[in-house]
This record gives structure tokens, sequence and C-alpha cells, in this order.
């Protein structure tokens, strides 16, 4: 999924965002049912037909579904797979599972993309830690790259943010995905790497719309891709978590589109 580095990055004006909000709150509904479904003995095709079904019943569609040939509605991807596992009616969850989930929708036009992952419990029903690590860590890297999304702001600092905080915690950041702007498309420009040096990259202003989603992994960073064409997993087989919101920049800080 790739993003047209040649337009410059759109800033929307405060209808606009609010029109991003709605898809988005779409996309937050459905990722909230869909963690809620997530457990041993469901499989991956049936968290798809779920998703989908909710998203069509909220007058969005789904947007990954075609989209440059991607052939279902939800990314799942599960342990070692670190983005764009393809749901399957064969793939069963399993107890212990850390199962990555990423949706987005177009709803009368704007787009909207939100990311999460769980940690499925074991048999005595609490998460392993080491699981339950990976996935806080990952979400708290989030939290730090919000909060560095404000005018003025570089896309260096804001990348330097996850990085800091993933690495000083024992983990390492996927850089072959970054994040991404959105709005009249699913993919826009600017690019928005998940590490960095501060003060550098492209300033962050007023009315620009990311996509922000740092990919961790428990081992080395490397990844490869699947001969499905789409499913990357982690070179050395260790497991990885996805987190992402889509964020409007403003005058008054960064306001994350995709929550209830």
């Amino acid at each position: 999924m790739t993003v047209d580095l040649s337009r410059r990055p759109a800033l929307r004006t405060r209808d606009e965002i609010l029109r991003i909000r709605e898809a988005g709150r779409v996309v937050e509904e459905v990722l909230s049912m869909l963690a809620a479904a997530a457990a041993p003995g469901v499989t991956t095709g049936e968290l798809d037909r779920l998703a989908e079904a909710r998203a069509r019943a909220r007058g969005a569609r789904p947007a990954f579904l075609g989209y440059q040939g991607y052939p279902a509605s939800l990314c799942i991807s599960v342990n070692d797979e670190v983005i764009h596992g393809i749901p399957s009616p064969h793939r069963v969850l399993a107890p212990g599972d850390v199962v990555g989930l990423d949706f987005g929708v177009e709803l009368a036009g704007w787009y909207a993309d939100s990311a999460r992952t769980v940690a499925l419990p074991l048999q005595g029903g609490q998460p392993g830690p080491a699981a339950a690590r990976l996935v806080e860590t990952t979400r708290r890297a989030l939290a730090q790259g919000i909060a560095a999304a404000t005018p003025q702001g570089t896309l260096g600092s804001l990348g330097a943010a996850i990085q800091g905080l993933a690495e000083g915690e024992g983990f390492s950041v996927v850089r072959e995905f970054v994040g991404h702007g959105i709005g009249r498309d699913l993919h826009e420009p600017p690019q928005v790497p998940n590490y960095g040096s501060p003060r550098t990259g492209m300033v962050l202003k007023e009315g620009m719309v990311l996509a922000i989603e740092p990919m961790l992994t428990a081992g080395r960073a490397g990844v490869r891709t699947l001969g499905d064409g789409w499913t990357a997993v982690t070179l050395d087989g260790s497991w990885a978590a996805h987190f992402e919101h889509t964020v409007a920049v403003t005058a008054n800080g960064p306001e994350i589109l995709t929550l209830p």
C-alpha cells in the first residue's frame, strides 16, 4: 500500500476534519467489536466477515477491500506477521496469540484508518507476560507519537518519540512500513516514519491529518513479504504488534479522529 509522494500534504478545514471523524467513529466501532470477538477458536475469516458487515451496516465501505488488489476487508496479522495479513477461513486463533487488527473505511468520500493489537489469553485466562508487554509498549509508542503531532513540530520529532520509547523498552521499530496522510484517499502524503531525529524532516502544519502507526517487534526489525504478495513477517520469527490512529494536527494539539 503506497503513498503518492508527488502531491503536497493537504491542509484540511475544520468541516473536513469532522467528516473524517465520522468515518473514524465507524472504524473505532468495528475495531472494538473485533477486539471483543477475537478469541481462541475463532477464524480470521470470521472476523473479516464481521468487520465488513458492521461497516456496511453503518453506511461505510471497507477501504482495504480491492485496494491495489487486496482481497479482504480487514488486515489481520498474527504473531510474527507484522502487517497486511490476509484473513482466512482456515486460520484459527489459538490461546496466547498476538493478533493485529487493521481496518479502514470510506464514508461519504472521506477515509479513516486505525489498528490495534490484542494478546489472547493463555489457558489460565491471562495473556503471556511477554506478549502483553509487547502490546502495551506499542500502544504507548503510538501515544508518544500522537503527542508530538503539533503545529511546528516535525516528522523527525514524531518518529523519534516513537523510536525512543520502543528501543528504550528493548523492542525494535519496523522501518519498511510507515504511517501516512489520509483524507480524500486512503494513503496520502506525507509518509510518517516511526523513527527519526528530533527537529528534522517536514514541519507539521495545522490541518494535516496523519495515520500514525508504530509497528514494533520483540526481536530484530527486519521483515519480508510472503508469497501472497501482502503478508509481512519478521525475518527472525519474533512476534510483532501494531497500533494506529487517524490524527488531526490542530492549533489546540493533536486530535484523535478514530475514537468513539
